[in-house]
């Protein structure tokens, strides 16, 4: 007797084969429209720093140190601002609080990333250019790297601090969530052993939860590294390495969206507009794996400090 085909089985089946083939076909695509250039230039590319579609010269390096630049400073404000305020919704925040706190956070993400871009273009420029950058000038200025150059508010600062606002609902949401997944029996039985709330957050809550946590800050610096509209209006857009903390720049995406209007008719153009997708795909699976690297070592360290 022939057994009846298992239907759910064949439906959930088909729908992660066509996910797995979407990122292929994406994937697959892009390397393809890429290679005509990146076969060309090869590691001009990448090191290179002019980009001229006139001459047929493409380097992207002044690109992707103003990705770099912009993606570390979001993380320095985002990650720090999005662990505190997970902790102290899922540890302290009494549940009225916690409801309204949440509720809040979480309308962030249905934000459009071009309205965060106007709302930093037209509000929050001005106080970056009369008191947060020359602040900062001021502060660091012995630093090369924060040397101060008025730029009338544009620049990593004003779009670092816009990022990191647009990726905290995803830090905050996965890492509450994580944290609260921890059993209250653990808990309870680290309080019984005569551990503090805070011990307890540091040798239990942290090291159990680590995971989503990182699967929160992996999320975040992707969409952060990913990010178009909200960059290309608040970068500047010059496409000269920079030297300093308030020079302007002009990240990979912006790059694609500011050209893909002109060039994408020419293959030389769209060919070497995909190589910039392309390096950013490959920056962006590096990132993760880094991420990873440093949370097993992370997570070693804390569960051997219990």
């Amino acid at each position: 007797m022939n057994e009846k085909p298992d239907l759910h089985k064949v439906l959930f089946l088909s729908c992660s084969m066509v996910t797995v083939l979407s990122v292929i076909v994406i994937v697959g695509y892009i390397l393809f429209a890429a290679a005509p250039v990146l076969g060309r230039e090869g590691l001009g590319f990448i090191f290179g720093s002019t980009w001229d579609y006139g001459s047929h010269q493409f380097g992207i390096w002044s690109f992707i140190v103003s990705t770099l630049m912009v993606t570390v400073a979001t993380i320095v404000l985002a990650v720090p601002l999005g662990l505190a305020t997970a902790l102290f919704l899922s540890e302290w925040a009494p549940p009225w609080l916690d409801r309204v706190l949440s509720t809040l956070i979480e309308l962030l993400v249905g934000i459009p990333s071009v309205v965060y871009g106007i709302f930093g273009f037209f509000v929050l420029r001005s106080y970056f250019s009369d008191f947060i950058n020359p602040f900062i000038g001021n502060t660091l200025g012995f630093i090369p790297l924060f040397r101060y150059d008025n730029n009338n508010g544009i620049g990593f600062p004003l779009a670092a601090t816009v990022l990191a606002i647009m990726i905290l609902p995803t830090i905050v949401a996965l890492s509450r969530e994580a944290m609260r997944g921890v059993p209250a029996e653990l808990r309870e039985g680290s309080a019984a052993l005569g551990a503090t709330q805070w011990e307890t957050i540091r040798h239990l809550v942290l090291p159990a939860s680590l995971s989503g946590i990182i699967t929160g800050l992996i999320l975040g610096i992707m969409r952060a590294m990913g990010e178009t509209m909200a960059v290309a209006m608040l970068m500047g857009n010059v496409s000269s390495t920079p030297t300093s903390f308030f020079n302007l720049g002009e990240p990979m995406t912006a790059k694609i969206l500011l050209d893909i209007g002109y060039y994408v008719v020419e293959p030389e153009g769209r060919s070497a507009l995909f190589a910039i997708g392309a390096v950013l795909m490959i920056m962006e699976i590096g990132f993760v794996v880094a991420i990873h690297i440093i949370s097993d070592r992370l997570k070693k360290r804390l569960e051997g400090a219990i």
